[in-house]
């Protein structure tokens, strides 16, 4: 059974270390100390500011993310859902760096996370749902696709 689940448990602590120390967390610990913004303000410099709501944005998201992750790599294939949660673990780094310098340098790395999570999302409702037709009524969507495009 762990075998199953063993990437997708690597990219959520990955995905956690994220969150707690490499960027966000500690980050904003610095800048508190750096602009002299003490807690619970959230008003400061720009500079703050920007770290601030990158931090708060990627927090806001990271439950969802971890939902569609597991959904995806329990129904379709952990393998491809591990592979897009360490791209979209990436390129909320990324967004969350380039948040920090300037607003513009968001644009890129979260136009590409929002597209990973969409392709989560999308992995998760095709493998429910090819759950659900083959529990209920005996019809496999993968086998089908795969007679289709002759895999």
């Amino acid at each position: 059974m762990l075998q199953h689940i063993a990437f997708l448990a690597t990219v959520t602590i990955v995905g956690v270390l994220e969150q707690a120390t490499w960027c966000q967390t500690k980050v904003v610990i610095y800048a508190r100390r750096k602009y002299s913004v003490s807690p619970p303000t959230f008003m400061g410099p720009p500079e703050f500011e920007r770290i601030v709501r990158a931090q708060m944005n990627c927090s806001e998201y990271f439950p969802i993310f971890l939902a569609v992750l597991w959904v995806a790599g329990l129904f379709f294939n952990q393998a491809v859902a591990s592979c897009c949660g360490l791209l979209y673990v990436y390129f909320r780094y990324r967004y969350f760096v380039g948040y920090s310098r300037s607003a513009q340098e968001r644009l890129g790395p979260v136009y590409f996370s929002a597209l990973l999570l969409w392709i989560l999302i999308g992995l998760s409702s095709f493998g429910l749902l090819n759950h659900f037709l083959s529990h209920y009524l005996g019809v496999e969507l993968f086998g089908t696709l795969k007679h289709v495009i002759g895999l």
